[in-house]
């Protein structure tokens, strides 16, 4: 693989319960060993039909404020067609089209070029599967 794009894996372990988790530290660290102080787009994408990545605040409340938001427009109830799985999984399939399952950042001298408050998070509200893949990408 060239220079220009470089990709790596990451395993993240989300357990039983809906968990927005913080990614920032990985995708920095990411870019220090890829990016070398170069300019480039950095995207992340979680190969998952039920997982999403967000660019938000995190540990203010935020996070939770999220949450609270999917349950509100996501409930996890009998009203979905897709139902296998723990009740009210099929909301969990519908959640990529509002949170998406990718982001692409900018990345200018080799660092991920965020706002203040912003971070990068793997939503996932799916309790059936606690193990995800999130696929980081430099194109520089």
């Amino acid at each position: 693989m060239s220079d220009a794009f470089t990709t790596r894996m990451l395993h993240v372990s989300t357990g039983t319960r809906e968990r927005v988790v913080d990614l920032t530290a990985d995708c920095e660290e990411f870019l220090r060993e890829v990016a070398a102080g170069r300019d480039g787009l950095l995207n992340v994408f979680v190969p998952h039909a039920t997982a999403g990545i967000a660019v938000i605040e995190t540990g203010a409340g935020s996070d939770d404020d999220l949450l609270a938001a999917l349950h509100t427009l996501l409930p996890a109830d009998d009203r979905w067609q897709h139902r296998h799985g723990s009740p009210g999984h099929g909301r969990d399939h519908v959640l990529p089209a509002i949170v998406p399952p990718h982001a692409t950042l900018p990345v200018i001298g080799g660092r991920l070029e965020l706002g203040t408050w912003q971070s990068v998070c793997l939503v996932d509200t799916n309790k059936d599967n606690p193990d995800r893949r999130v696929r980081l990408s430099f194109l520089g």
